[in-house]
């Protein structure tokens, strides 16, 4: 079993790595999740299944844990998608 991560620098690039694949799977639903300004609501599914897959890679002792990964949405999918037309820019 692999060790658990406890380096808070570790775990965001773990949580971006686990957020650009998830991204990068669901191109589509990204696009129209920004269009409509309801990335987070067609997400929503892949994105909780991320967050359990990075729960069980990074320590429970982090205190930071759940916004690292809510920091690597941000940054991943959400400032990438910026060149995508949308409303809510």
């Amino acid at each position: 079993m692999a060790r658990m991560v406890e380096n808070p620098d570790l775990a965001f690039r773990l949580a971006r790595a686990i957020v650009s694949d998830i991204a990068l799977y669901n191109q589509d639903k990204v696009s129209e999740g920004i269009k409509s300004d309801s990335i987070f609501e067609l997400m929503d599914e892949e994105l909780e299944e991320g967050r359990e897959h990075f729960f069980t890679r990074v320590s429970p002792e982090m205190k930071n844990r759940e916004q690292l990964y809510e920091r690597a949405i941000v940054d991943v999918m959400i400032k990438q998608a910026g060149k995508i037309e949308s409303q809510i820019w």
